[in-house]
């Protein structure tokens, strides 16, 4: 008998980490499958060995040739690591060539982490599937909610946490220094003025206290593109402060839960990096210094009593978050995929399982639909579109141009800040 294998589409290095995560939770003895989708944010092979888990298979797909894979259709369940309108595109699409079958996988879609904007547009994307995974009681309620009001099974959302919650308790250690991690993040703040400002205030605190070692956790190296674009990164932007950087403060790559074992205090804006520490009782503060704004995702830890600023932080802030706060955001709980497996073996016991039906139908969005199945290569019927001979050759320019348009900005920016300066100050002479 063939092994059992769970199959994980992601087309990024951060939906690959929640995807596989959660692979690993619901289903710990299956064979793990790997689809990467080609695009923008493929993860590269540094990315990948960074999140730490290795499939069993792995290959590069467009989404499109999904619907013809026999392997994917034969395998037990199928997490949908991938954007809300991936999820849509995949569960017509499969829905439509898994039609008629004796066994189909069971279907999972889920969210990579906190859910503070979107939310029905992302969660009506994502209905029809047969689970929908909730990373707290707090977003499991609102969930059903919305379901139960459009008539889609509200027993399809199943209350979980983020799977990579995890790692030992903190303990403070006398054999290393205190240490201050900022976990970055590539869009938040979005700005470069913004981003420059909160690599100064992290190099000022790493002066002000030049006992602690101060680590910039890095999401990703220049060129590799993660789930939100990166125009600014921090490796970059070391280089035009206007102060020499201190010797304890260090620029960091490495996969998160590593770090956090020698971490002594978390700083960041709104990265779930926050709740991994959160989990580990890690103090951690979310920074206010750019406001508390929903444009920054920080809103989202009102109530968690973490809020601090810079100013705090030099101050000797270490912040814990509020228990009850804390419990109703799915932080500390010890299993909390029971739920996810029973809900999984219950289907497997129905079988066969009935058809893929999203929320989104030629009959009730046929508009919008159509232009998110046009966005991920599918027609109406679920099939890949055509590709025109041209197509290609016209990716391959609009990359071109991108990189070229990219390199002229880097340049026009050397060029401002470092060599009009020299020419100023030789003209002056």
């Amino acid at each position: 008998m063939p092994p059992r294998r769970v199959a994980v589409i992601a087309d990024s290095d951060t939906r690959w980490k929640w995807g596989a995560s959660v692979a690993r939770q619901i289903a710990p003895e299956h064979a793990l499958d790997a689809y990467f989708l080609r695009g923008r944010s493929t993860p590269t092979e540094r990315q990948l060995a960074e999140v730490g888990i290795e499939p069993d298979t792995r290959r590069e797909v467009p989404a499109a040739a999904l619907v013809d894979d026999e392997d994917l259709a034969n395998a037990d369940i199928v997490v949908l690591a991938v954007l809300g309108g991936t999820v849509l595109a995949l569960v017509h699409s499969l829905g439509i060539a898994w039609a008629g079958r004796l066994h189909r996988p069971v279907t999972v879609s889920g969210y990579v982490g906190v859910v503070y904007e979107k939310m029905v547009d992302g969660l009506m994307t994502r209905a029809g599937t047969d689970l929908v995974l909730a990373n707290s009681g707090h977003d499991t309620q609102r969930f059903r909610s919305v379901f139960a009001s459009v008539d889609v099974d509200p027993d399809s959302v199943v209350e979980c946490a983020l799977p990579f919650l995890g790692g030992d308790p903190y303990r403070p250690s006398a054999d290393r220094p205190f240490t201050v991690t900022f976990a970055a993040q590539p869009s938040v703040p979005k700005d470069r003025a913004s981003r420059l400002r909160l690599l100064e205030r992290a190099a000022a605190h790493a002066r002000l206290q030049p006992e602690r070692l101060v680590l910039v956790k890095l999401r990703s190296r220049p060129g590799e593109q993660t789930t939100h674009e990166e125009r600014d990164p921090y490796q970059q932007l070391v280089e035009t402060l206007t102060e020499p950087v201190p010797a304890n403060l260090q620029l960091v790559y490495g996969n998160m839960a590593e770090v956090l074992d020698r971490t002594d205090l978390l700083v960041t804006v709104s990265s779930t990096a926050a709740l991994e520490a959160m989990h580990r009782r890690i103090p951690t503060a979310i920074l206010t210094d750019f406001g508390v704004r929903e444009a920054h995702g920080n809103h989202y830890f009102v109530h968690s009593g973490c809020l601090a600023s810079w100013d705090d932080i030099d101050a000797g802030a270490l912040p814990q978050p509020d228990p009850e706060w804390a419990a109703a955001q799915g932080i500390g709980k010890t299993d909390p995929y029971i739920a996810a497996r029973t809900r999984i073996a219950e289907l497997r016991a129905a079988d066969p399982l009935p058809p893929l039906r999203p929320y989104y139908t030629p009959q009730n969005a046929g508009i919008y639909l159509d232009g998110i199945l046009r966005n991920n290569g599918f027609d109406e019927q679920g099939r890949p579109l055509p590709v025109s001979p041209g197509a290609g050759r016209g990716r391959v320019r609009k990359a071109v141009r991108t990189v070229a348009g990219r390199g002229a900005g880097k340049l026009y920016h050397v060029g401002r800040r470092r060599l009009a300066p020299a020419l100023r100050r030789w003209s002056s002479v």
